[in-house]
């Protein structure tokens, strides 16, 4: 009896290794560590914003999906936005940026 119960979780743990790992990217749906790099990117770009004296992080918006990041909100001149998207692509694991930034003149 020991040794069929112990079979049978064995089998049920192998096929849970086998299928579980599928069902995290089905339909276009990104896995924890997707998630996870992408939420370190947006926090590193948010931060050498602030950092940064020529941006006003408050008024720039970022968010990544995959690896890229969609800049949006205001600047104060051409020179803030150009700035902006160019710590955001200095940022490892960026692979591109869509800088939707609009300047109010």
């Amino acid at each position: 009896m020991l040794i069929r119960t112990t079979l049978a979780a064995t089998a049920v743990a192998t096929a849970a290794l086998f299928t579980l790992p599928g069902c995290a990217v089905s339909r276009g749906q990104s896995t924890v560590g997707e998630y996870i790099d992408d939420s370190t990117i947006t926090t590193q770009v948010k931060a050498r914003m602030v950092e940064n004296k020529e941006v006003d992080a408050a008024a720039i918006s970022v968010e990544t999906l995959n690896g890229t990041v969609l800049l949006s909100g205001f600047a104060k001149s051409s020179q803030e936005k150009s700035t902006a998207e160019a710590i955001a692509r200095k940022v490892n694991g960026v692979k591109l940026v869509k800088n939707d930034i609009v300047v109010r003149g």
